[in-house]
């Protein structure tokens, strides 16, 4: 059974403190303004099929450390590039409670214990002996009206979710839940990497559709520009308060108008070198900071990851099967082109997120501790963790304050997991403001008001909710 004072500090005085914040901040809203989930499961609001296709196939947490482990996805029942797989969801269950001991002392095993717990009522460890009373339990209540994907996301008091889109999407499924009539807020974000990076899969042909639903001939720069902010514009109608860009690196130029047209020819034409292909991201970090200038949408930057590290995998399986791993990431001089055209505007929020947790002391605190356009999103992937998570306030907050983040996103895809990342968050943000307030760092009255902030207000406020 989950301890009530779970994460807290050990010192008794900081707990009192981290406890009685926790409690003006536990029920508050879900506001989940990065993620990726689908859509889909909110449009049709039909059961889940069963527990492994729920737990365990779309979230790679899971099957990345199975894998780790000589367990294979086809085993696993992960879906192959195709979308083919014939694994029994009872023996795929098997093989994680099995397996369970492997994600001892991993944020993991804290989001799915408190599933477990609070969702299902089962506060038994799981363990090899107790694995089909567990899937007896949780597929008996997938069929029930309370496990529908709508009641979940009222039951978890999400305000409002949401999605990661390509920016070719018809954003059919979104469309799908407004004429619903459903009033649960989900809402797309624009998410262009598959038309800006070179190297994607089917590149050439993402540019044509791209080109296809914007009604605009993307042969030219000029075309191709109309077309990213015709097709922006349609998010926003759409309810997309946000763009997100996954870029290898945070490298940002400013190019003139005849060499960005020059590159893009050589872009669209597939004759750029990878120099070519790296400066034209760059170029086109600063056009969506430009963009976003325009229309007000929130901006936000995940660099540092290597995508599909598992070559072998990534033939078989496709993308995102636990297998992108972190970098080294610079960004005082990457992004300085693009921050000084604008990183004194008041008009653009810019959201800079890290794998690299090496920058946010000697970087990335001091960048959005001076430029009144930079935010810093919070821990995020590998260091969505109670660790990652106190190492980030500790080392952020002393030169960029609260007031330079923007509170907490679970960027997930898996949706009962939203609950319990949150959970995590407020409770680590609660325990660093208890031990402050111990050590005489920050008032009692203070501390209240921070942790409000942390949890709901700063994160309204960066993606204009």
């Amino acid at each position: 059974m989950l301890d009530k004072n779970r994460l807290f500090p050990a010192e008794c005085a900081a707990r009192t403190v981290a406890a009685k914040l926790y409690e003006t901040v536990r029920d508050l809203p879900i506001i989940s303004p990065h993620g990726h989930t689908d859509p889909r499961w909110f449009a049709k609001n039909q059961p889940f099929p069963d527990p492994a296709a729920l737990f365990i196939q779309p979230d790679h947490y899971i099957f990345r450390m199975l894998y780790s482990q000589g367990i294979s996805l086809e085993s696993l029942g992960v879906p192959d590039a195709k979308g083919h797989h014939n694994a029994d969801p009872r023996e795929v269950w098997r093989i994680l409670a099995k397996n369970y001991f492997l994600f001892r002392g991993t944020p993991t095993r804290l989001w799915l214990d408190y599933v477990f717990e609070y969702l299902f009522g089962l506060t038994e460890r799981l363990g090899p002996g107790n694995a089909d009373a567990y899937y007896d339990v949780i597929a008996k209540k997938l069929t029930t009206p309370e496990f529908l994907p709508r009641s979940l996301f009222e039951q978890f008091r999400i305000e409002v979710l949401a999605t990661t889109d390509a920016a070719f999407d018809s954003l059919a499924a979104h469309q799908a839940i407004r004429d619903s009539g459903w009033k649960g807020r989900v809402i797309p974000t624009f998410r262009p990497d598959a038309v800006i990076d070179a190297e994607y899969a089917g590149f050439k042909d993402n540019l044509n559709k791209l080109g296809e639903v914007a009604g605009e001939d993307v042969s030219s720069w000029k075309g191709y520009l109309t077309a990213l902010r015709k097709r922006r514009e349609f998010f926003r109608s759409m309810g997309a308060t946000a763009t997100d860009h996954g870029h290898l690196t945070a490298l940002t130029a400013d190019l003139s108008l005849r060499e960005a047209e020059d590159l893009y020819a050589k872009i669209y034409a597939g004759t750029a070198g990878a120099k070519e292909i790296e400066l034209f991201q760059a170029q086109m970090l600063t056009e969506m900071a430009g963009m976003s200038v325009e229309d007000g949408m929130t901006m936000q930057l995940h660099p540092g990851s290597v995508r599909n590290h598992n070559k072998v995998l990534y033939e078989r399986f496709g993308r995102d099967k636990g297998a992108d791993i972190p970098a080294p990431t610079e960004y005082v001089r990457s992004l300085r082109p693009l921050l000084d055209k604008f990183g004194n505007d008041p008009r653009l929020t810019f959201i800079l997120f890290t794998l690299d947790e090496t920058t946010f002391s000697r970087e990335l605190a001091p960048l959005a501790g001076h430029y009144p356009a930079l935010k810093l999103g919070p821990p995020w992937w590998f260091h969505d963790s109670p660790e990652g998570m106190m190492r980030f306030r500790e080392q952020a907050t002393e030169t960029a304050g609260f007031y330079n983040t923007v509170g907490f996103n679970d960027d997930t895809r898996a949706l009962l997991s939203i609950p319990s990342r949150h959970d995590v968050a407020r409770r680590i943000d609660c325990a660093f403001l208890g031990r402050l307030v111990a050590e005489h760092r920050l008032d009692e009255d203070e501390a209240f008001e921070v942790v409000m902030d942390l949890t709901v207000n700063l994160v309204r406020k960066a993606y204009k909710l």
